[in-house]
């Protein structure tokens, strides 16, 4: 019989919303684990945030302070998806109390405060998940097989971006993610983060950058306060400035000797929610695009008696997950499924005492290339990753 483990989720937004379906979800999904989420208690400084979703998702219990969460004994995950500037606090709360703790990305406002979090975590020997959801897409997966593999023979360069034109309206509400206060890092923090995590999870860990940044709509409506998300767009009344980068574009070099470019914007026109990378090898290439996140562009001459070009290969039930949701190739999966995944991977880590990946060692080595890409702005040079 699977034994319950109790959740409380800090952080009503979105992104709380989507970690307490999900949750619900997992055990549909994956009858194997052994562990049964319990939603516990949900914690929002908005009243009624908190008091909707509890409502909504059956919490047993609401409160707009987030220290309830880490102090009712029922509560063995701790679930943070509020925002950046409270992330430290949480976390180093949380270890103390010896609950295990999923943060979204980026873990913290600056890197300083991922060490500051990671460090918290270790010595408390609490298990540990970071909301790289990218990862889990099935021919993400497949992808990172291929490669290690070798089916692509030698990889000589890796193109990673994540585009997205959530801000591009100048008119979108001046929310935390534009403050350096309360966000810490721009798009460096909320796009790049990603775009780091899947080339390291891809390629291998970057070994040094070079970079440049900007701000390009300086200023922002003000928000209502407990309304809307960062997609509201409002027109008239005050505006105030935004105080972190709407665009980063990187050169790297890998530690196996692979170069690439990583760019990160918030503020592009035409595309949506483009988090996309190339591979090119001695004898393939592959690239994938989460606006088309169940196709994958394949291209092994060597393998194909047929023609020689891109062969598109859909998601199914051969593809690590997919037979998980359904039986069908070409039936594809959605956001909301992956971060399923996501809770699957955290909860299987929990019930076999082991700490999986992408946990907050993870979060540690790409805040270690966020540092070295904020010194090349300073420094207009490469700037070497110090791990």
């Amino acid at each position: 019989m699977a034994k319950i483990i109790g959740v409380g989720i800090i952080g009503m937004g979105w992104m709380g919303i989507v970690h307490s379906r999900c949750y619900l979800r997992v055990g549909q999904h994956f009858p194997d684990l052994n562990l049964r989420p319990r939603l516990i208690i949900c914690a929002d400084e908005v009243t009624d945030r908190s008091r909707e979703a509890k409502d909504r998702f059956g919490f047993e219990r609401q409160t707009t302070d987030w220290q309830e969460v880490i102090s009712n004994p029922d509560v063995e995950i701790v679930n943070i998806a509020a925002p950046n500037s409270m992330h430290l606090e949480i976390v180093q709360a949380a270890a103390k109390a010896g609950k295990h703790i999923f943060c979204e990305k980026p873990v913290g406002r600056t890197p300083q405060e991922t060490v500051d979090i990671e460090y918290a975590a270790r010595q408390a020997s609490v298990l540990t998940c970071v909301g790289y959801n990218y990862r889990w897409s099935p021919l993400v997966q497949y992808a990172r097989q291929l490669i290690k593999e070798g089916r692509l023979g030698q990889i000589t360069h890796y193109r990673g971006r994540f585009f997205a034109g959530y801000a591009s309206n100048p008119h979108a509400v001046l929310s935390w993610r534009f403050q350096r206060e309360l966000a810490g890092l721009g798009a460096l923090g909320d796009l790049m983060s990603h775009v780091i995590d899947m080339a390291q999870t891809i390629i291998s860990p970057i070994k040094r950058a070079v970079s440049n940044y900007e701000t390009f709509i300086p200023q922002r409506p003000l928000p209502t306060p407990g309304k809307g998300t960062h997609f509201t767009v409002q027109q008239g009344g005050p505006v105030g400035d935004v105080t972190n980068e709407d665009y980063v574009g990187t050169l790297v070099q890998f530690t196996n000797g692979v170069h690439g470019t990583l760019e990160a914007c918030r503020i592009i026109s035409g595309l949506k929610c483009q988090m996309a990378f190339e591979v090119n090898g001695a004898d393939g290439a592959l690239n994938w695009d989460f606006e088309r996140m169940n196709e994958l562009n394949l291209y092994l001459p060597n393998e194909n008696n047929h023609h020689d070009g891109y062969v598109r290969v859909l998601s199914g039930p051969e593809h690590p997950f997919h037979s998980q949701f359904n039986p069908a190739p070409g039936t594809g999966l959605g956001y909301d499924d992956l971060k399923v995944i996501e809770s699957y991977n955290f909860l299987k880590a929990i019930e076999h005492g082991k700490q999986m990946k992408p946990g907050f060692a993870e979060a540690l080595s790409v805040a270690q290339v966020q540092t070295a890409i904020q010194k090349s702005w300073e420094s207009e040079r490469w700037e070497v990753v110090d791990r």
